[in-house]
């Protein structure tokens, strides 16, 4: 039994990175950072930071307000900064839980900043909203 569980702490730090590609992404999202909250986060609850980018990148802005994805939105074409947030919790979860009281869920949010002077953006980070 001993041996078992020493593979799979093994096989756990040995996995390798994941690649996203795609040819319909809205933006592009530069160096790609996490703070440790956010990972410690995501390793709590299953949920991959390689999903959420991705969705991030495709304009799914998962749960922010109408008027963030508004801006989201002209942020594509002023070059201006592109939040997402995302509550990691089963959908029927976050459907059931009022907009009021969805801050209280497990969150991080997806920040990928503004263009600099050579137009591209320079750096997307994966937060929890305290890290911000």
């Amino acid at each position: 039994m001993t041996n078992n569980q020493d593979t799979q702490t093994d096989t756990a730090h040995t996995k390798p990175p994941v690649t996203i590609i795609t040819n319909a992404a809205k933006f592009q999202l530069g160096q790609c950072v996490a703070t440790p909250g956010a990972l410690a986060l995501l390793e709590r609850t299953g949920f991959s930071s390689a999903y959420l980018i991705n969705r991030h990148l495709h304009g799914d802005w998962g749960d922010v307000c109408e008027e963030d994805a508004g801006l989201n939105e002209m942020a594509l074409k002023d070059g201006s900064r592109i939040m997402s947030v995302y509550r990691l919790v089963p959908a029927e979860k976050l459907k059931a839980t009022p907009r009021s009281k969805r801050s209280e869920l497990p969150t991080v949010w997806i920040i990928t900043e503004a263009e600099g002077d050579d137009g591209r953006r320079a750096s997307t980070c994966v937060l929890l909203p305290e890290d911000y």
